[in-house]
């Protein structure tokens, strides 16, 4: 999984030799898991077809404001298509697209398309090597760059004049490359180092059978998600769970008992900036495991519990500069009981689920949850999907740290 994967990419393409690149281009940004709509000039596809676009992007290609072969068409919202966008590349950049984007001269879709967006824009030059140098293609570069839109250089090599020298366009490889190093530049919490608890804790009765709750450990599975593609670099200890996350940010530390889960967290969290404890850490467990499985001789079964170490309480004992957050899973007297939790286990936020709300707790793919802070101001939000609920826990943070 790389920074591009859930983007929303615009590509468009001018009339250049170099446009034959963009199928390449286009197969590379559906493998790292970006979406693709294109947007053509109607010189451009003198050089590579619409149709092999679509079937690569698996959108349709645009190309024209509305479709002229049909009276009753819908025509190419560029405004929308604009909005659609988490960022616009135009690659290749001809040296006419350049000179137009700069003047605002917006005589075809691409360009009304550039015009409306709001999205950072990235521009590929591909011409020859004399338009490359002439005094006013590097004007239009410089006035790009006014404009806030970043340039992708061109490299050196053959170009179809067969002269040799700059101005041949990156090679797609090379652009992914720079998009990406400059995304993950640019993200919010790079640097920063965030430790995530996840998922139930399994306590042992005897070598087969456990205590243990309904968590699923996708809240935290989210959380850290959320919190790597903003460009933290995470430490998720997730408890006995099916789920999985590949993402190159996130080091998944797998344990099984409260136990386990305490040590873990301690190990990390000295080297963290700010620590999630959303896993369900079991309160009791067995006070003795059985070393051999208990046979079902009684009708009935005695079980003595003892209490376990409270992995949030003693992180909050020994926190430092770290931003704390804690969850609260309530039935009654939830705001109370969670500002309670604030005061005794040090926290900078605690996030408060209450059962009694619906599309709330284990098992759901929805969480309605408040979010208290340690001057116990409330902030209630609606029911969401747990994803959104992780970005809001992931937005409190880059909030603190002003990221």
């Amino acid at each position: 999984m790389t920074v591009l994967s859930g983007k929303k990419i615009l590509l468009g393409i001018s009339g250049g030799i170099a446009a034959y690149k963009t199928a390449s281009l286009v197969r590379l940004f559906i493998k790292a898991g970006a979406h693709v709509q294109v947007i053509m000039t109607p010189a451009s596809k003198d050089f590579v077809t619409p149709l092999t676009l679509s079937t690569l992007s698996k959108n349709p290609v645009h190309s024209s404001f509305y479709n002229e072969e049909d009276e009753n068409a819908v025509w190419n919202n560029h405004v929308d298509l604009a909005l659609w966008a988490d960022l616009f590349l135009i690659a290749p950049a001809t040296a006419n697209t350049l000179s137009k984007m700069v003047s605002g001269n917006s005589d075809n879709l691409l360009l009304a398309t550039y015009l409306s967006a709001k999205c950072p824009v990235y521009f590929a030059p591909a011409m020859d090597l004399d338009m490359y140098k002439h005094p006013s293609t590097l004007a239009s570069f410089k006035a790009l760059a006014s404009y806030g839109n970043i340039m992708i250089p061109a490299e050196s090599g053959e170009l179809a004049s067969g002269l040799s020298g700059e101005g041949r366009m990156a090679e797609p490889e090379n652009i992914i490359a720079f998009l990406e190093a400059d995304l993950e530049s640019k993200l919010p919490l790079r640097g920063k180092k965030i430790l995530v608890t996840a998922g139930p804790t399994y306590e042992p009765i005897d070598p087969v059978r456990f205590i243990g709750n309904h968590s699923s450990g996708k809240m935290g599975f989210d959380i850290a998600l959320a919190a790597a593609n903003e460009g933290a670099e995470v430490i998720l200890v997730a408890g006995p769970t099916h789920l999985k996350l590949g993402h190159p940010s996130v080091k998944v530390v797998n344990v099984t008992s409260s136990e386990e889960m305490y040590n873990a967290c301690h190990e990390y969290f000295d080297g963290v900036d700010a620590a999630i404890a959303a896993a369900a850490v079991a309160d009791y467990r067995p006070k003795i495991v059985a070393s051999q499985k208990i046979k079902k001789n009684d009708s009935t079964f005695s079980l003595e519990l003892e209490k376990t170490k409270d992995i949030l309480f003693s992180l909050g004992q020994i926190k430092k500069q770290q931003f704390l957050i804690g969850f609260a899973l309530e039935t009654e007297n939830e705001i109370e009981n969670a500002k309670l939790k604030i005061q005794k286990k040090n926290l900078d936020l605690i996030v408060l689920n209450s059962l009694n709300d619906e599309g709330a707790g284990f098992g759901k793919p929805t969480n309605k949850v408040t979010f208290i802070d340690k001057d116990f101001n409330l902030e209630p939000l609606e029911l969401k999907t747990k994803e959104e609920v992780a970005k809001d826990i992931i937005n409190k943070i880059k909030s603190h740290y002003n990221a």
